[in-house]
């Protein structure tokens, strides 16, 4: 249902879940905006991976550096970003995403249309087990590349 009340968020409120490398504090989800975008702010710690290389073939992600610095794979090419900066991650696009640096990092994730952001809820209740992994993904429209997510692990020392 559609959220016809304006509303504000302090910078604590939200549902917040996550796993070993990512804090997820839902801000706005589908049900609230009628399914045209979702809101998550992600904290990355130093050094870890934000998600698997993957793609989604039904939205697109806008991630904005409210703190610290993303990189960021897309196909072959790497790019870094900082506070301020707007990366925009397009369906069909392989990517992956993770803080470089030694201070946390703060992104504004917002996608276009809703629906990512119950993947994300999902993952943040338990595991991340390569096993049934890139089934759950699938159900969200994504697919995953763990041979590439694990050279990214390995060539920039990331925890993942």
């Amino acid at each position: 249902m559609q959220s016809t009340q304006p509303r504000v968020l302090g910078p604590r409120d939200g549902e917040i879940s996550g796993w070993a490398t990512v804090s997820n504090r839902f801000m706005i989800d589908g049900k609230t905006a009628g399914g045209r975008l979702s809101v998550v702010e992600h904290t990355l710690p130093p050094r870890a991976l934000g998600g698997p290389v993957h793609l989604h073939t039904r939205d697109d992600e806008f991630s904005y550096v409210l703190e610290g610095r993303v990189a960021a794979l897309f196909g072959d090419e790497e790019v870094v970003a900082e506070a301020g900066d707007l990366v925009f991650k397009p369906r069909g696009e392989w990517h992956t995403f993770w803080n470089p640096g030694d201070e946390p990092l703060r992104i504004l994730e917002i996608i276009t249309p809703s629906g990512l952001e119950d993947l994300f809820r999902q993952l943040g209740g338990g595991q991340l087990d390569p096993a049934t992994l890139p089934a759950l993904a699938a159900e969200y429209g994504c697919e995953l590349d763990f041979q590439r997510t694990m050279a990214v692990v390995e060539r920039h020392g990331l925890k993942f």
